[in-house]
């Protein structure tokens, strides 16, 4: 089953870095889609990713990232 998972992500300051966390969450197994967006700093993912999974691809693409309820 398909889910969406929200992401808070600070760190991100341009179109680059948006460009780059999105290839990095898409990267992560169980991903279909990944939408990042600069403001307010954050992303949608589509898919069955594991969270800590995802916080993880982020973190090591250089932001934070954390759950966002």
């Amino acid at each position: 089953m398909s889910s969406e998972i929200r992401l808070k992500i600070t760190g991100m300051t341009c179109g680059h870095c948006v460009a780059h966390t999105k290839k990095a969450l898409e990267a992560v197994p169980g991903v279909t889609e990944a939408d990042v967006s600069l403001e307010p700093g954050g992303a949608v993912v589509k898919g069955d990713a594991d969270v800590a999974a995802l916080i993880a691809a982020v973190k090591d693409a250089g932001y934070e990232a954390s759950a966002d309820s």
